[in-house]
Order: C-alpha cells, then sequence, then structure tokens
C-alpha cells in the first residue's frame, strides 16, 4: 500500500499515488528544490519560518525555494 502523508489516503500502486499527489486538496506548500508537495504546517514549526520537511532537501523560505500550489498552477498553465 501507499499512502499519501498530505490526507492519509492509501493507494494500491505508486502510480495511483502519484497521479493524486497532482490533485491533493491537502497539500498545500510546493518545494521547487526537490519538488515534494506538502502541508504548510509540516514546514514551519512557528508560522513565520518555512523550510521543505523532506530531511535530504536545503529548500526553504516562502516564495524562495517552497511556493503555494495555486501560484504553481497559476504559472504553469
Amino acid at each position: 500500500m501507499h499512502t499519501c502523508r498530505n490526507c492519509n489516503q492509501s493507494f494500491q500502486t505508486e502510480l495511483a499515488l502519484e497521479l493524486h499527489r497532482d490533485t491533493c486538496e491537502k497539500a498545500q506548500l510546493f518545494c521547487q528544490v526537490c519538488g515534494d508537495r506538502f502541508r504548510e504546517r509540516d514546514a514551519t514549526q512557528d508560522g513565520w519560518h518555512y523550510e521543505c520537511p523532506n530531511e535530504s532537501c536545503d529548500g526553504e523560505g516562502l516564495r524562495e525555494d517552497l511556493y503555494q500550489i495555486d501560484d504553481v498552477r497559476a504559472a504553469t498553465h
């Protein structure tokens, strides 16, 4: 089983999970360094400083490396 870490929905295949990630309503931020999507609350402890929750990524800062999903979608359409 493959589980979306944003909404906890489970999928039979990794492909199904990847397709779901593109439309997951719970994922609010996108890291341009590693390409991960995640909830805003996972990226901050104080609501002021943001960093990618992926331990192997150095992405940090809203509108520096981390962007709101809606901003990314608007720029790509």
